[in-house]
């Protein structure tokens, strides 16, 4: 089975017949990786803490606390209050964390149908929102008792939502037909 960055090298050749690709340099590639998990009830430091821990066994790399710009009254929150995690990934962390989670997170989807067409927008970019963090092999079945879910941004050079599409597909992302 070949892995996701042989996959790559061969999207280029298919890519470069349907879309006139003529230079090498024109080849689409994935620039990084975004995860975004935001915390909801922040005055609760276990959660917070919970959250973190999550997230770094996810992605094998420790999350940066992200922390309210400003105050906002009708969210009860303060500007400095811990609002939510994040993770850029790119190398080889990258492409193992999108290995685990096209062949081992997605299929464990309850009621999992493929990726929606629309999440990739015009430039690049291809949004998947995971309701559970549990799909994935790290966390243990005996310590949930908060399920948080995250946000999944994943980066591309090619500047055509047609093209991103394409190009997931033939990664091997499970997208949906038209």
């Amino acid at each position: 089975m070949k892995t996701l960055r042989e996959k790559q090298i061969h999207a280029f050749e298919v890519m470069k017949k349907d879309f006139g690709y003529k230079n090498i340099m024109q080849a689409p590639k994935i620039l990084k990786v975004v995860v975004a998990a935001g915390i909801g009830s922040f005055k609760d430091k276990k959660k917070i803490e919970l959250a973190g821990d999550r997230i770094a066994k996810i992605t094998g790399q420790k999350p940066v606390l992200r922390v309210a710009k400003k105050s906002i009254a009708g969210f009860k929150s303060r500007e400095g209050d811990p609002m939510g995690y994040q993770v850029t990934l790119r190398g080889n962390t990258m492409w193992n964390f999108l290995e685990k989670l096209v062949n081992i997170a997605l299929p464990r989807t309850k009621d999992f149908r493929g990726l929606p067409t629309a999440s990739a927008d015009g430039m690049g970019g291809y949004s998947i929102g995971i309701r559970e963090h549990s799909i994935f092999p790290e966390t243990s079945d005996e310590e949930l008792k908060d399920v948080f879910g995250f946000g999944v941004t994943v980066v591309t050079n090619v500047k055509k939502k047609e093209e991103t599409k394409k190009f997931l597909e033939l990664l091997g992302f499970p997208i949906k037909k038209a």
